[in-house]
């Protein structure tokens, strides 16, 4: 930027940023600054979160046919940004009881280290797949609505899933509409196609009721009375609803089907 000088110059000076930021002011009008609103401080969960006095949780019981007693899987959470719009709930310990004392060491060694993973923070969903992928060399069960448990340590896999879906840090995704009415119309005809069969008609002819229902009950594991006693084992959700129709296995309960 280039300046006419039009007076001799007498003398000069060296102006500081300083002044000349004052002489700015001073010349010109005050302009007003809106204050900033504030920010607030989102917490998110690490492992120096205090533990508060009180904790909120829910306890989940686990009946399994390999243990004599049942287990009970108590989570609490903390509740962390209460009353503002970030406000989350995330595990925070977790304690499993039982009268059974035979497994009591690593019962304990397992829950403090969850618990331990629980207070590190970040994503924590992935305890679920670990526990649900241990297999009992001795063979799974059943559990009720016939969904196949290979381990007592996958059950408890089950409930920790179930506890981080109740509490959003595991989304489930719906069935579509779609796929409800394909695994309604897969499943009428398939029950219209087993009353044609003339297994169990004979049966009743023959055969007195009690024998009837004894041997109806025998082919389907406890608790699979909400699907078809044809069904098998899902390979996606180990739940006893696949149907074989057409050539194609098509489960009831989540939809899978290897034919797409």
């Amino acid at each position: 930027m280039t300046i006419k000088i039009s007076k001799k110059i007498k003398g000069y000076s060296v102006e500081k940023p300083s002044d000349k930021a004052a002489q700015v002011t001073t010349t010109l009008a005050p302009v007003v600054v809106a204050p900033e609103a504030p920010t607030a401080l989102v917490i998110q969960m690490h492992e120096k979160v205090e533990r508060p006095d009180t904790l909120i949780g829910a306890t989940y019981k686990i009946k399994s046919p390999l243990f004599e007693h049942a287990l009970y899987v108590t989570i609490n959470d903390i509740v962390l940004n209460q009353g503002t719009a970030h406000e989350l709930r995330r595990p925070f310990e977790i304690f499993i009881n039982s009268k059974n004392m035979d497994h009591f060491q690593w019962i304990v060694a397992l829950t403090r280290i969850m618990s331990a993973v629980f207070r590190k923070g970040g994503d924590v969903t992935f305890l679920v797949e670990e526990l649900k992928a241990v297999f009992d060399p001795r063979g799974g069960y059943f559990k009720a609505g016939g969904v196949y448990m290979p381990s007592i340590v996958a059950e408890l896999g089950a409930v920790i899933e179930q506890h981080l879906k109740m509490i959003g840090m595991i989304h489930d995704p719906d069935l579509s509409p779609e796929q409800r009415a394909l695994i309604a119309e897969k499943r009428a005809a398939y029950e219209q196609g087993t009353k044609k069969k003339p297994d169990l008609s004979d049966a009743r002819e023959t055969s007195s009721p009690g024998d009837v229902a004894a041997a109806t009950s025998a082919r389907e594991p406890a608790g699979s009375s909400a699907f078809p006693p044809g069904a098998t084992l899902c390979q996606k959700c180990n739940t006893v609803a696949s149907i074989l129709m057409d050539g194609c296995a098509t489960c009831l309960n989540c939809g899978y089907s290897k034919c797409g």
